[in-house]
C-alpha cells in the first residue's frame, strides 16, 4: 500500500508543526523535497535531478541493488537475533577484522556513530580505570549526553567544559597556531597534548583516553600534520590512557589509498579503539566499535553484560557484508584515488585563478577553504554561503563546515564521476567569476607566481552553469540536468560499471603550486 504523498508546502508545513524545529533541513529558506534517489542523484516531487556532493552515508551509491537486495533477502529470513546464534554476525566481523591491524580483533556492534563512540568512551574507562578525555578543539563526536560533553562544537553552546574534559589545539597548519612554514608542525602539536596531560596530572588528574576524527570534519576538513598521531599516542600512553579513533565519517575506504584513515599515519601507529558508523550500513543503521582483546577482557571483567537490542542483528550484518563486496568488486577505493585526483587537480586550478579560493589539500573529504583573501586568510562565510546557495539552483547539492562555515566540503557516494567532478569545478568557476569582484592580478598572483589569466580550467564544454548573479540582471539556462519523470528509471548499476568513485578530501595541508 502506498504512502500517501503531500504537495512539497502542505510537508513543510505538517514539519513545523510536528518536528522539533532544532531538527533543520538543508537549504532551510527553500527545503528540497527529495523522493527518490539513485546513485550520486536525488529527484524532487518534480522529478528534477540533483547531484549529491555530501552524502557520505549512501556509501556506495543511494539504492544501490546489491545493498537492497541483500536487505530483503534477510528480511525474509530472520530480522532480529541478537542473543541466538548467527552466521552474520561472525562472518561480519571476521571481514572487518581483516581491513584492520592484528591488534584490533574484538567487535562490538551498535546501530549508530553516537552509540559506537558511548560505548568506546566507557570502554577506555572501563580499562584505565581513568576519568579524564582529551579531545580536539571543534571536535564533534555525536549527539549523546556523554558525547556533547567531549564535543567543543557542540557543549561551547550549551553548559560549556566539563572539568574532566580536555582541549587540545586543532592541528590545523592553514589557521592554527602552528602553520605550514613549521619545521615540525607535527611535533609541536603533539607537543600541546604533552602539556595537557602534564597540567591534568598536577590537578590529580588521570587521562582514559585521546579522541579523535582521523580526518576533523567539523573543524573543517582537516588533515593532521606527519607523525602527529603516532606521538599523541605515545604521550597518551605514557599517560595510562588509550587512542579512540574516530572513523565514523571517513572509514570505509573513503580516503583511497587505505581502508582507514587513520592509515594514512603510517604502519608504526594504530589506535587502541576504532569507531565506525554512517557509511557502514549505506543508509541503514548500523555501526561498531573495534579494539583489543585486553581492552575487551576488561571490559568483561566487571561482570556487567553489554547488551544491544538491534546491533549486529542479521539484516545489518547482511547489509554490511553486502557493502564491503561492493567496494572491492567495484574498485571503489581505485575510484576514489582517480576522481579525487582529478577533482583536486581542477580545484588547485580554481586557487590560482580565484583568490576567493584558500586553502587546498589532500584527502578524501574534500575541503575547499573560501578566504577573503589568501594573504589574511580571513575566512569568507558569506561567501561560501552564497555558493552553496548558487550551486543549489544549479541542482548541485553542497555545504559547508569548519569553525567560520567557510569550508565548502564533498563528501559524495562513492560513485561519484570524473564527469561529475568536470561539472561542480565548472559552476563553481563561473560562479566565483561571475559574481565577486577581485584585485588586480598583480596584487592576487603574488603568492603562487602565476597570473590568474594563464590558468584555464580543462573541463568538457559541455558543462555549463547559469551566470546568473545577485548583482547583475543577465541569466542563462544550465545545459544540464532536464527534468525527468518520477516514474522514470534514472540510473541502471552494472557490475563493476558504477560512475566512478568519490574523492579525497582536499583537506588541509598547505600546496605549493
Amino acid at each position: 500500500m502506498a504512502l500517501e504523498v503531500f504537495h512539497k508546502d502542505e510537508t513543510l508545513q505538517m514539519r513545523r508543526k510536528l518536528i522539533g524545529q532544532s531538527c533543520r533541513l538543508f537549504f532551510s529558506h527553500d527545503p528540497v523535497k527529495i523522493m527518490r534517489a539513485r546513485g550520486q542523484y536525488l529527484y524532487d516531487e518534480n522529478g528534477m535531478q540533483y547531484l549529491d556532493c555530501i552524502s557520505n552515508v549512501q556509501h556506495v551509491g543511494h539504492c544501490h541493488p546489491s545493498i537492497t537486495q541483500a536487505a530483503a533477502a534477510q528480511m525474509d529470513l530472520l530480522y532480529s537475533n541478537t542473543r541466538f546464534l548467527h552466521d552474520n554476525i561472525v562472518l561480519y566481523a571476521n571481514r572487518l577484522a581483516a581491513t584492520l591491524p592484528k591488534k584490533l580483533c574484538v567487535f562490538y556492534f551498535v546501530n549508530s556513530g553516537s552509540e559506537a563512540n558511548d560505548l568506546a568512551l566507557r570502554l577506555a574507562r572501563q580499562y584505565t580505570r581513568h576519568q579524564d578525555v582529551i579531545v580536539l578543539d571543534y571536535a564533534y563526536h555525536g549527539h549523546l549526553t556523554s558525547l556533547i560533553d567531549i564535543s567543543p562544537y557542540k557543549f561551547r553552546k550549551l553548559e560549556g567544559q566539563k572539568e574532566w574534559v580536555h582541549v587540545a589545539p586543532l592541528p590545523d597548519t592553514y589557521h592554527g597556531i602552528y602553520r605550514e612554514d613549521h619545521l615540525d608542525p607535527g611535533q609541536a602539536y603533539a607537543d600541546t597534548v604533552k602539556s595537557l596531560i602534564e597540567e591534568a596530572h598536577k590537578k590529580g588528574r588521570k587521562i582514559s583516553s585521546f579522541f579523535a576524527e582521523s580526518l576533523p570534519s567539523v573543524g573543517g576538513q582537516i588533515i593532521f600534520p606527519t607523525g602527529y598521531c603516532k606521538r599523541v599516542a605515545e604521550s597518551v600512553h605514557e599517560a595510562g590512557g588509550v587512542y579512540v579513533a574516530d572513523e565514523i565519517q571517513t572509514g570505509f575506504g573513503r580516503v583511497g589509498s587505505h581502508f582507514w584513515a587513520f592509515q594514512l599515519q603510517g604502519e608504526d601507529f594504530c589506535p587502541d579503539i576504532v569507531t565506525m558508523g554512517k557509511p557502514m550500513g549505506n543508509g541503514h543503521p548500523i555501526a561498531c566499535v573495534a579494539t583489543t582483546e585486553e581492552i575487551a577482557d576488561a571490559f568483561t571483567a566487571n561482570g556487567v553484560e553489554y547488551f544491544n537490542t538491534f546491533g549486529g542483528n542479521p539484516v545489518s550484518c547482511a547489509i554490511g557484508l553486502a557493502l564491503l563486496d561492493v567496494i572491492e568488486k567495484e574498485d571503489l577505493r581505485g575510484n576514489a584515488v582517480r576522481v579525487g585526483g582529478h577533482l583536486k587537480q581542477l580545484l588547485l586550478q580554481l586557487q590560482i585563478k580565484h583568490p576567493l579560493v584558500g586553502d587546498v589539500g589532500v584527502g578524501l573529504f574534500i575541503g575547499m577553504e573560501i578566504v577573503k583573501d589568501r594573504v589574511s586568510r580571513k575566512p569568507a562565510t558569506e561567501e561560501a554561503a552564497h555558493l552553496v546557495r548558487r550551486l543549489k539552483e544549479e541542482r548541485i547539492v553542497i555545504s559547508t563546515d569548519g569553525p567560520w562555515d567557510s569550508v565548502i566540503k564533498f563528501k559524495p557516494p562513492m560513485c561519484f564521476s570524473i564527469e561529475d567532478a568536470e561539472r561542480v569545478s565548472t559552476c563553481i568557476d563561473q560562479i566565483l567569476g561571475g559574481c565577486f569582484s577581485y584585485p588586480s592580478p598583480s596584487t592576487t598572483s603574488s603568492l603562487r607566481g602565476v597570473p590568474p589569466s594563464f590558468i584555464s580550467l580543462t573541463t568538457s564544454s559541455k558543462y555549463s552553469c547559469s551566470t546568473f548573479c545577485p548583482f547583475t540582471s543577465t541569466t542563462t539556462s544550465p545545459s544540464h540536468s532536464p527534468a525527468l519523470s518520477p516514474s522514470l528509471p534514472i540510473i541502471t548499476y552494472r557490475q563493476g560499471e558504477l560512475h566512478g568513485s568519490v574523492f579525497h578530501r582536499l583537506g588541509k595541508a598547505f600546496l605549493k603550486l
